[in-house]
């Protein structure tokens, strides 16, 4: 029963919220947003491009590694590089890449790591649903690996059993990031802090 209230308040949530954002965007994006794969937010969308440069070359595997941290702004709301992890996998979609193709890894260091905090540690922080976990089970269910910076849940006193399941525990940040690295993955900044 308790399961069925979570998941009942985060469709809830998840559907306020894309109203509301969808109602702020300028007519210009909102009459031609798509969203080829992840629809979760109004803003995990991309613009159609014709005639792009650098199109899908069938040679390639997309391997990115993408930054995120930055700090807790709103605890009801999908945190922005949640969103931000959707639009980059959308819009490789978009460019013709096919999903086997795409290999992504998102490192979670920094302030943010309060983000993924598990649906009962959050409430207890914020008396509030973990509007995140919505967004991590859809990239995580695609192809996204989560990792999170040991060093910063230690910084943050936040023991790495208080974090969803969803995300794996590494030493640090930058030992992810020369790891993916060395397994030839791009590194992205898709953080705004």
């Amino acid at each position: 029963m308790k399961l069925f209230f979570f998941s009942l308040s985060l469709i809830f949530l998840a559907n306020f919220t894309g109203a509301f954002a969808q109602e702020g965007m300028p007519p210009h994006i909102k009459d031609h947003i798509t969203y080829p794969v992840l629809d979760f937010h109004p803003w995990v969308g991309v613009m159609p491009s014709k005639n792009a440069a650098l199109p899908f070359d069938p040679t390639l595997d997309y391997k990115i590694v993408l930054d995120l941290y930055g700090k807790m702004k709103d605890s009801t709301a999908i945190h922005p590089v949640f969103q931000e992890v959707a639009r980059t996998y959308n819009l490789n979609i978009a460019n013709g890449v096919p999903a086997d193709k795409i290999h992504m890894a998102a490192v979670i260091h920094g302030g943010i790591v309060r983000a993924i905090l598990s649906e009962e540690n959050y409430q207890e922080k914020y008396q509030t649903a973990n509007p995140n976990l919505l967004a991590i089970k859809a990239l995580e269910d695609l192809v996204v690996k989560f990792y999170v910076c040991g060093q910063s849940l230690a910084f943050n006193n936040i023991p790495s059993d208080k974090v969803t399941s969803l995300v794996k525990v590494a030493v640090s940040a930058k030992t992810s990031f020369i790891t993916l690295d060395q397994m030839g993955y791009s590194y992205l900044n898709i953080s705004d802090d």
